[in-house]
């Protein structure tokens, strides 16, 4: 029998290289809701009280920009990067292996 264990990830986001790895990740996913979906853990991760005081942002509006229909705006989503301590940087795509 397999033991299946809850694991959220916000608990072990406790560094901005952890955070990084975690996001860099999900940027390469390509896919809007995972890159919202891991922003929101990251935050929580972060601790909610805490970003809205260091981004300006209220609560309210962190949670309704991670919540299953939010599109987090690039404003907020560099002000949460600022505040994790993670800076954002673009690369140009890897070539395919032949």
């Amino acid at each position: 029998m397999v033991e299946l264990y809850d694991h959220d990830p916000a608990e072990v986001l406790d560094t901005p290289e952890g955070i990084a790895a975690f996001l860099t990740d999900a940027l390469e996913s390509g896919d809007r809701a995972f890159i919202a979906h891991a922003l929101g853990v990251a935050a929580r991760a972060k601790g909610m009280t805490e970003l809205a005081r260091e981004t300006g942002l209220s609560r309210s509006n962190l949670y309704d920009a991670f919540n299953e229909e939010g599109n987090p705006t690039l404003d907020t989503t560099l002000k949460l990067l600022k505040a994790f301590g993670v800076d954002l940087a673009a690369k140009p795509h890897e070539a395919a292996a032949d």
